[in-house]
């Protein structure tokens, strides 16, 4: 299970500075996914080895000062809902305001952890300006300085000590396979319409579901579990930023995944929040297959799959080495075959192959085609060997990696994959010094 943060708080209490604060710090960083849905709202750390997402509500208060209140609520229902623990953020420069107490009102009524900082205490003469925050009932304060860094390391030890403790899954290493897109392509559709049932309730609202959910699929020779965002929002609960929102669904599914079903809407083509979420299932390392379901809406030409297909991959650029399935739920037309494509996906992305045979397949291409020389040096690779990740990843050791540029890269993992499939799979490529 994926563990999340989320930092909530009224506006220009420094949210998003304390967000790349704490995805921007060298010894927690993992990695970062830009662009997710407007902004950097979506990172990945680790602090002390304890790996969690960081989600920054704040980037998507949207519209003017009298909407604001409304939308800081919506922030906080979506944080009780989908996060593991939930920050406050206050500012100590301003004081107390009568928002910091009404969100934290609905955080004491909220089963969640709830932790309280108070942002802008840069300097020691300052060290008690967030006393009066006590008020809010919420424990203990911590005192910090998103701008430059000062108590964010007392803040990070504390929430991680409510992150040690996972589930564990009892399936044993049944692949995972999750279905995510956009809201309303037909992901709760696809689920019933595999498992033979109306388990998940489909309506026509976006962001009706919520809740990972994993269900074991027996039928027709697979067994995998189906990783399914189930549930049904009460209607209170059907929130209007419903990118943002839906984006943060796909968070906890493609995390706990192993192949993600992307999900894309024939009717509307392949839009720019279909490429954030792929771009989120890339940055995880996860296997894809993209799914164009609503095929039997689309009028059809002799070649318009091909058209459609093409237009795809010239979007998700460089990355175009994965399958795709067109299908209509409606009738089942190749629903199976989505899934025979996930199963490809899995096994390709559990692929390893012998340093043997990486060497005697990649040493003379490399020799044929050698990086370019920098400042008159030759660069030489000495031998090459796969890591021992969950995603095909390699290491090629070498006199001057730093000199290897990313063109190049590109060009050892095209001839990668030309000679071992790893369709529908990332592969990463890494230059050490030997």
């Amino acid at each position: 299970m994926a563990n999340i943060l989320a930092i909530v708080g009224r506006p220009n209490v420094g949210k998003s500075t304390l967000f790349n604060r704490l995805i921007g710090q060298r010894q927690a960083i993992v990695e970062e996914t830009s662009g997710v849905t407007r902004d950097r709202h979506y990172g990945k750390c680790d602090w002390n080895g304890i790996e969690f997402s960081v989600i920054d509500t704040g980037g998507y208060v949207v519209g003017s000062d009298d909407v604001f209140e409304d939308e800081i609520r919506k922030q906080v229902d979506f944080a009780i809902d989908e996060s593991d623990v939930i920050l406050l953020l206050v500012d100590a420069r301003v004081g107390l305001s009568p928002l910091d107490q009404d969100v934290a009102e609905i955080l004491r009524k909220s089963k969640k952890k709830v932790l309280l900082a108070a942002n802008k205490v840069d300097t020691s003469k300052q060290a008690y300006d967030h006393t009066e925050f006590y008020s809010l009932g919420l424990g203990n304060i911590y005192p910090l300085s998103a701008m430059n860094g000062g108590g964010t390391g007392e803040l990070l030890d504390e929430v991680t000590t409510y992150f040690e403790e996972r589930e564990v899954d009892d399936e044993g290493d049944l692949p995972k396979y999750a279905v995510v897109g956009r809201p309303n392509v037909g992901k709760s559709s696809l689920i019933n319409a595999l498992l033979g049932s109306d388990r998940n309730i489909v309506t026509n609202v976006p962001g009706t579901t919520r809740d990972t959910i994993n269900t074991r699929y027996t039928s027709f020779g697979f067994d995998f579990l189906l990783v399914d965002t189930a549930g049904v929002r009460k209607k209170g609960k059907v929130y209007e930023n419903i990118e943002f929102y839906s984006v943060m669904r796909s968070i906890r599914a493609i995390e706990n995944s192993n192949v993600c079903l992307l999900l894309v809407d024939a009717t509307q083509g392949f839009e720019g929040q279909d490429l954030n979420i792929l771009h989120l299932i890339e940055k995880n390392r996860k296997a894809v297959v993209v799914v164009v379901n609503k095929w039997d809406l689309v009028e059809k030409e002799s070649n318009t799959h091909v058209e459609f297909e093409n237009e795809i991959k010239k979007k998700t650029a460089p990355f175009t080495d994965y399958r795709i399935v067109f299908t209509s739920v409606i009738s089942k037309q190749r629903i199976f075959k989505a899934l025979e494509f996930a199963n490809e996906a899995f096994k390709n992305q559990s692929r390893k192959i012998t340093t043997s045979v990486l060497n005697n397949m990649l040493l003379p291409i490399i020799e044929k085609t050698p990086p370019p020389m920098i400042k008159g040096k030759r660069i030489k690779v000495k031998y090459v060997t796969q890591l021992p990740t969950k995603f095909p990843a390699f290491a090629f050791y070498c006199n001057l990696p730093q000199y290897i540029k990313e063109p190049y890269k590109r060009f050892i993992e095209n001839k990668l994959r030309e000679s071992f499939d790893f369709t529908g799979v990332q592969v990463q490529i890494y230059f050490r010094k030997k």
